[in-house]
């Protein structure tokens, strides 16, 4: 029951999972009244009530669209506004989901450009998963994937690769996708055997061995806002 939430911009949605990747990190999925349309790498406001308002933020959504629920990779920021509320809430429990998903982080097939090089760090992988389960989904139905698709994720430790199996899996069940994990505090996983270093470290040995270049690859970036800056430096050098 929605009471006195403004039904037309807002729908409720029930936890009916969760997974814990951290203490800091959570997976979620949540069941909405009403379903919610969106695209590949779009994201949905996830809110809950409070005192005198609702607390909302937005969230990009990791399920493929045609899954039956919607699946978000969320990290508890201490003093926010939301997510100490958010991580609160129980299986079973209600938040409130907008109606409208939103954003331009579509994977871009305009430009024609075989390669797609998407780079994030911990919970900025959640855009790419959608896009990957999608792509995946299509593929298994019989559709050709022409392109050529490289996720590298960042994280400190390994335990905040929340979707490493299941990258990791995908990767060797289709050829059109590589999936390279790289820890920047190895010290602390001192039995890692994947890459080492932050994402800015490792992406042009990947876009280098790969051709991926200027004129043949798309880029996308999502994550930390100084691993944004770094990359989006790096990418300009290279054209």
């Amino acid at each position: 029951m929605l009471n006195s939430i403004d039904e037309s911009k807002f729908t409720a949605g029930q936890v009916t999972s969760r997974r814990e990747i951290s203490p800091e990190l959570w997976i979620v999925r949540l069941k909405a009244a009403d379903r919610i349309s969106f695209r590949p790498g779009q994201y949905v406001t996830i809110g809950l009530t409070g005192p005198s308002r609702m607390a909302e933020r937005a969230y990009s959504v990791v399920s493929a669209p045609d899954e039956p629920e919607l699946e978000f990779f969320l990290e508890l920021v201490p003093g926010g506004e939301l997510t100490p509320q958010l991580y609160k809430v129980p299986v079973g429990g209600e938040v409130f989901l907008r109606r409208s998903a939103k954003g331009r982080f579509n994977y871009e097939d305009k430009s024609g450009h075989p390669n797609h090089l998407m780079i994030a760090t911990v919970t900025g992988i959640a855009p790419y998963i959608s896009i990957v389960r999608s792509i995946a989904g299509r593929v298994a139905g019989g559709q050709p994937m022409r392109d050529r698709v490289i996720v590298i994720q960042g994280a400190s430790i390994a335990h905040e690769l929340g979707y490493c199996d299941e990258m990791s899996s995908r990767a060797r069940e289709n050829d059109w996708l590589r999936y390279v994990p790289t820890l920047s505090r190895i010290w602390l996983d001192p039995n890692w055997t994947g890459e080492r270093g932050r994402v800015e470290d490792v992406v042009r040995k990947y876009m280098d061995e790969s051709g991926f270049t200027a004129g043949n690859t798309t880029a996308y970036v999502c994550g930390n806002p100084d691993m944004l800056e770094n990359v989006k430096g790096l990418l300009k050098r290279a054209g």
